[in-house]
């Protein structure tokens, strides 16, 4: 049989195929071109992602959203499935391949529907789950199910007992009396459109003799502008929290009969942006005298600086540095001990480390540098201000975990112990360690491991047993090369692991950027970032952004005066030190989580 021939290379460019595309968009069916165009402009894609230095089979599947979970216990169980049967193990049958053996042949891998989870990389100190459990056959306890103490918003209507009362004899004849138990929660949800509209009928009179008309008094809640604050708080959640467009809202009103064009939509959070602005600043001031600094950005489309409109910027010279041409939105986690998590987001031509730059411009002049966590690439580190790097451990855990197929043994051996590094982090949060404290942990338990993880990695190289040109061999490096900056944990007290609490922050914009695309102008794109750092900071905390923005804008002039005293963290207190609201009560507020929820809102907070 003769030797199946290599298929031909095409070698084409973008100009190329655009000009094949106008040749045949007047041939071809509408769908037809479409699916002819999304296929060029993919394989175009492919060809470029195979042509970057470092592209590995692991990152093209993860790119095509073809990759599973990054979690331990998918690798014990690979691991567990190239194991020998007990019976062959026990008659020492030679023919059954072991797991780990270097012969490459890796037996059966985990597809991406073995698991349902498609988290990021955490996982680290997590125990093997059951089979049937990772295979998403078992349904877990209580799933899908919240309690009726979990709808804080929601309107309770006390229902009395239609014959009983306290001390009434007991019904059942026994003699005793019956006294009163906490009440018996009957749930109910109900539907309603996103923005709700009430029209007041004010009676009109009219003298027969001399025609002058008398309309009935506008009662109070009919009066001020035409979309309250409310209103405007929701059409920013539902922008800015959760991706909706606007024009796709405008068809959703429509079609429940209330509606609200998507230019006037624009125009709501426009104009009210400036009241709740003062808190925004407040919040950028904080973050800059945080002691860890988290950022990282993704792309974002900003029209205005794309297209025909960017050449006609350069045209006119009004757009500086021409030779940059990327757009990003930038998110900023700062942390620190002695007040809540803050985080912001700033969409522009910038990358991560100038608008950290931008932050630090306002730090306080006798703070000690912070420590700046991000990924390793040197345009998220300032170049103006002094930070101590730190690299997300995370990142180089990806690049093992991608090589296990290949060398199953020894990247098992080092997830092992990077899942130890992981649950003693864990411990120290579970039992509420000091920043000191918590680094003489991971100095007793993390050192010893961290560094038999590096000579492990040094002696694989040394002995050639791993290629340095391989994709282990180029992970291994990575992680050599920036070694002080993967274990600065074990030196500063406050040091974090990774920057899996950015990327979570980071998806908010990766969620607007789906929804809704791109941002029109530079000015739409500083709104957005307005909203969406008061939002996400809220849900950091467990409190509830919807009723959040409505306070902000409903008490703007003293959000103006005392900014500090308007924080997510603090406005229910303010709010009730000015007698406008009892407050808070244990329990009412959800429990700030390392993954924050999303937006709940309520028909009663909507109305």
């Amino acid at each position: 049989m003769s030797r199946e021939q290599p298929l031909p290379i095409v070698k084409v460019g973008l100009k190329e195929v655009e000009a094949l595309l106008a040749r045949v968009e007047a041939l071809l069916v509408g769908d037809d071109f479409k699916l002819i165009k999304e296929l060029l402009y993919a394989y175009l894609t492919l060809v470029r992602l195979v042509r970057e230095r470092g592209t590995t089979i692991a990152r093209l599947r993860r790119l095509f959203g073809l990759s599973g979970s990054e979690k331990l216990a998918r690798l014990r169980d690979e691991a567990e499935q190239q194991a020998p049967p007990p019976e062959a193990a026990a008659q020492g049958d030679t023919s059954a391949p072991e797991a780990g053996a270097d012969s490459g042949d890796t037996g059966p891998s985990a597809g991406p529907d073995d698991n349902k989870d498609t988290g990021t990389v955490a996982g680290a100190g997590e125990a093997p789950k059951p089979a049937d459990e990772l295979e998403g056959k078992k349904k877990v306890k209580g799933h899908g199910r919240v309690p009726a103490s979990a709808y804080i918003a929601a309107t309770h209507i006390a229902v009395p007992h239609e014959s009983l009362h306290a001390g009434a004899p007991c019904p059942c004849g026994c003699g005793g009396h019956v006294y009163r138990l906490d009440s018996s929660p009957c749930l109910r949800i109900f539907g309603q459109a996103p923005l709700l509209a009430r029209i007041w009928d004010c009676e009109q009179w009219r003298c027969a003799t001399c025609g002058k008309v008398y309309t009935a008094r506008a009662p109070l809640q009919a009066q001020g502008p035409k979309y309250d604050e409310t209103a405007s708080s929701m059409i920013a959640i539902q922008r800015y929290g959760t991706g909706m467009p606007f024009h796709r809202m405008d068809r959703l009103q429509r079609d429940l009969e209330t509606p609200v064009p998507a230019s006037t939509q624009w125009d709501v959070v426009k104009e009210r942006v400036e009241m709740v602005r003062p808190a925004y600043e407040e919040l950028v001031r904080l973050a800059a005298q945080g002691s860890v600094l988290h950022n990282d950005d993704s792309y974002m489309r900003v029209l205005s600086f794309m297209g025909k409109r960017r050449a006609a910027l350069l045209k006119k010279g009004e757009l500086p540095d021409p030779e940059r041409t990327g757009l990003f939105t930038t998110a900023i986690v700062s942390i620190d001990d002695a007040r809540p998590a803050v985080a912001l987001f700033f969409t522009g031509r910038k990358h991560a480390g100038e608008n950290l730059e931008d932050v630090l411009d306002q730090r306080s002049a006798g703070l000690p540098p912070p420590i700046q966590m991000g990924d390793a690439l040197t345009r998220n580190v300032p170049d103006k201000h002094a930070v101590v790097e730190s690299n997300c451990l995370a990142h180089g855990r990806r690049k093992i975990f991608d090589e296990r197929h290949n060398y199953p043994t020894e990247c098992r051996d080092l997830l092992e112990k990077l899942s130890r590094v992981y649950e003693v982090d864990d411990l120290c949060r579970d039992r509420k360690l000091s920043p000191q404290a918590r680094l003489e942990e991971h100095k007793r338990e993390s050192g010893p491991l961290m560094d038999e993880i590096k000579r492990s990695m040094e002696e694989l190289l040394a002995q050639k047993r791993v290629e340095p040109n391989s994709g282990i061999g180029e992970a291994f490096h990575y992680f050599l090369k920036r070694w002080d900056k993967f274990t600065l944990f074990l030196r500063e007290p406050a040091a974090p692991l990774d920057n899996n609490i950015c990327e979570r922050a980071l998806k908010k914009a990766i969620q607007h950027r789906k929804g809704s695309l791109f941002y029109r102008s530079e000015r739409g794109a500083g709104v957005g970032d307005i909203y969406m750092s008061l939002i996400y900071t809220a849900e950091l905390h467990g409190d509830n952004p919807f009723d959040y923005l409505t306070t902000l804008q409903r008490h703007h002039k003293a959000v103006a005066e005392t900014p500090a005293e308007w924080l997510p963290w603090n406005y229910q207190e303010t709010l009730a030190r000015m007698g406008l609201r009892d407050p808070p009560r244990p329990g009412t507020r959800r429990p700030a989580t390392r993954a924050p929820p999303s937006p709940d809102v309520t028909q009663q907070q909507a109305a």
